[in-house]
């Protein structure tokens, strides 16, 4: 998924005569805190409701607003990760989308990027989702799906985060299948350290059940 994919068709742009009041009016009613400014196809820049507050430029024209603007935008061929990039890094509510001969094209909100992100990693799709903990040296794409599809189940997305501060990452795994617990019990078999499971609680209650039986079994013998 691309920038050109996500631009917005609601968001606005100012133009160079337009007023301060103008830009927070329409920022109230997109909900947003950011807008271009646009001279025609010219994108000259992004002004925030803070800027427009704090410097008191409620009457003044955007194009006299100028040195209060930045610049910040991507291409139209950029791919999601990289907006998101941009927009978390910058803290901006919306960022401008520029063609390849710089020419502006709209811009992606937070709100758009934030559902089409949802679409992206199969937020809706039913299924169950498994953190794996392991160290870098640990981590095998290949094998952490040998295993899931040795259950006959698919990976719908998968992510790693991992913390500055820890020689530990977690694997994010949403996987097809609401009982996740034939896969769980394979990840444990391999020495896998499991963080947490989310799937349906019933299912989750009667595996840990069968776990405790067998435990009780095994005790007894």
């Amino acid at each position: 998924m691309i920038a050109k994919q996500l631009i917005s068709e609601v968001i606005p742009s100012l133009r160079l005569n337009d007023t301060g009041q103008k830009a927070l009016n329409w920022m109230e009613v997109f909900r947003i805190s950011h807008l271009p400014v646009v001279n025609e196809h010219e994108y000259i820049g992004l002004i925030a409701d803070k800027s427009i507050y704090d410097l008191n430029l409620t009457e003044k024209i955007m194009d006299d607003c100028r040195e209060h603007m930045m610049t910040p935008h991507v291409h139209t061929n950029q791919h999601i990760y990289e907006v998101v990039s941009v927009i978390s890094e910058l803290k901006i509510s919306i960022v401008p989308v520029l063609d390849l001969h710089h020419q502006y094209m709209g811009v992606i909100t937070v709100s758009d990027l934030a559902q089409k992100f949802a679409d992206l990693v199969a937020v809706h799709e039913p299924g169950g989702v498994i953190l794996l903990e392991l160290t870098p040296l640990e981590y095998s794409l290949a094998e952490i799906a040998q295993i899931v599809e040795g259950n006959d189940a698919k990976i719908l997305s998968l992510y790693v985060y991992r913390d500055k501060d820890s020689k530990k990452m977690i694997v994010t795994l949403k996987v097809n299948k609401i009982d996740l617990s034939p896969i769980i019990q394979t990840f444990v078999r391999y020495d896998y350290s499991i963080a947490a499971v989310f799937m349906d609680e019933s299912i989750l209650n009667n595996m840990y059940d069968d776990r405790l039986n067998q435990l009780l079994k095994y005790m007894d013998i």
